[in-house]
């Protein structure tokens, strides 16, 4: 009885520390993974709610591999300029941006190359004033289109595709003045993708009553939208967690239903099959693009 008594005290610390081990384990595996993303506050935002709509999809796709999650927005709104900043930081308000990829972004932050809107946000449709859309209904080469300027944001991917393309581009540091200034004639269109420019327009048409979308000409030209992450240890697994559970969505056809709920209608309305469509060339796309992988792109 001493004897048995004598080894279960012997047993006990060592027993106690494998308990507390494992359960130390267990909470790791059942803390959820945080995901903040950046709450946004621009007219020119009103489309990006899709994706956090598909980022829930993944994570939820990957539950059961990698455990719970907890997806919120910033507690305030930021600026582009200040969302790079923050996603830089590891104490930052935010460790997620889906945004247009960019060479510099690229190397800055670790994308996840699948596409949010299956490319969509390459598909451009022209917002103008009502007063020139004879000028442009003649248009029907880029050559053409050289003669017309256009507006952008500051820093916006777009800007390279269309400087390139020899297109003159009057830049904003604030993206919501850009209708005003196409009003005022400051620039001759201001290209938006084909989710966005129904979206605006309906917000914008009594304020800026001259302004319409084009009805017959579209530009395009490779633009995907991705998930950027931290170039770190948490950047890392988020990026593991995220890849994974979009490859799910593309295999099992979530990610397509998903564009048809949300994008489909948008899509329908801009009637692409009626428009003339001028192919550009986007300087600043990585050579590491899944432009090979069909399944991943919305081809009209």
């Amino acid at each position: 009885m001493r004897r048995r008594a004598w080894i279960l005290r012997r047993l006990l610390p060592t027993a106690m520390c494998c308990l507390g081990l494992h359960l130390s384990v267990h909470a790791r595996e059942n803390t959820p993974t945080r995901l903040v993303y950046p709450r946004y506050f621009s007219i020119l935002d009103t489309s990006k709610g899709f994706d956090w709509i598909v980022l829930q999809a993944a994570m939820e796709k990957t539950a059961a591999r990698y455990g719970p999650f907890l997806l919120s927005a910033s507690r305030e709104p930021v600026s582009v300029p200040r969302m790079l900043q923050e996603l830089g930081r590891p104490d930052g308000a935010i460790n997620i941006i889906a945004r247009a990829t960019q060479r510099d972004l690229e190397t800055q932050f670790q994308p996840i190359r699948i596409p949010i809107d299956r490319g969509l946000m390459g598909m451009r449709l022209l917002l103008v004033r009502k007063a020139d859309l004879p000028r442009f209904a003649a248009v029907r080469t880029l050559a053409d289109l050289r003669h017309l300027s256009a507006g952008q944001g500051k820093g916006w991917a777009d800007t390279a595709v269309l400087s390139a393309a020899g297109i003159s581009v009057v830049e904003s540091p604030r993206p919501g003045s850009l209708f005003g200034m196409l009003e005022a004639g400051r620039f001759d269109f201001f290209p938006r993708a084909v989710d966005e420019a129904p979206r605006e327009y309906d917000v914008i048409r009594k304020s800026h009553s001259d302004i319409v979308i084009e009805p017959t000409l579209m530009l395009r030209y490779p633009l995907p939208r991705y998930f950027f992450v931290r170039r770190d240890a948490e950047g890392d697994k988020l990026a593991e967690r995220i890849r994974a559970g979009m490859e799910m969505m593309v295999k099992d056809g979530s990610l397509v239903a998903l564009f048809q709920k949300h994008k489909g209608p948008l899509v329908e309305r801009a009637q692409i099959g009626k428009r003339h469509i001028i192919e550009l060339h986007n300087p600043a796309l990585p050579p590491e693009t899944p432009l090979q992988r069909s399944e991943l792109w919305f081809r009209p």
